[in-house]
């Protein structure tokens, strides 16, 4: 989860994104009992976050600003491994985006970050994006700002996790969702594995 808020959380992104002007969880999905079922009790990994997020970002270079609406989750592996997984949602869910003026859509077709623990305090990282800027600004533009913008966020990745990062606010946004977890626990769960 610490990944995750790293990439969440607005403050530590802005560090690394030069573009980033707009990011949380919109809707966050609550019945991961649910999702697990749907997904086959572990057959891939324990679902331990599932939500819809949203994405603005600010003109930077060549792209204008865009925005984007994902149906994002984390699945935890026995071995200690994860995936942070993200999708876009389609046109059609246009009515769940922010009451604004729309800007053009970005759309992560696959965005998947992967982590494997190779140690105690250490782990690999496997990166997927897999995105289409919208509008008609050709590929060989944004793919090098794309690139640059992704090196950054691991440059950045690891400097923070070797212990630079402890005071700043990822560590605040993490002991926040596991309060609002803690809230949510089984005995005052209504879910589609456990009827009152």
């Amino acid at each position: 989860e610490a990944f995750a808020g790293f990439t969440m959380n607005l403050e530590q992104r802005s560090q690394w994104d030069p573009s980033i002007a707009e990011v949380y969880e919109r809707y966050p999905i609550k019945d991961l009992d649910a999702a697990n079922v749907v997904m086959g009790f572990g057959k891939y990994g324990d679902c331990n976050r599932l939500g819809v997020g949203y994405c603005r970002t600010k003109s930077y270079l060549a792209v204008s600003g865009r925005e984007q609406l994902t149906l994002c989750g984390i699945q935890n592996f026995p071995d200690g491994s994860c995936i942070i997984w993200g999708t876009e949602m389609e046109d059609w869910h246009n009515h769940l985006l922010p009451a604004r003026p729309r800007l053009t859509r970005a759309k992560s077709h696959l965005f998947s970050t992967t982590l494997v623990p190779t140690s105690d305090n250490t782990f690999d990282v496997e990166y997927c994006l897999q995105i289409d800027i919208g509008g008609n600004i050709p590929s060989w533009i944004t793919t090098p700002i794309l690139l640059e913008t992704i090196k950054k966020q691991f440059r950045h990745a690891k400097g923070y996790f070797a212990g630079k990062g402890k005071e700043s606010g990822v560590y605040g946004y993490i002991a926040q969702k596991k309060k609002e977890a803690m809230k949510d626990k089984m005995e005052k769960r209504i879910s589609i594995l456990m009827t009152p």
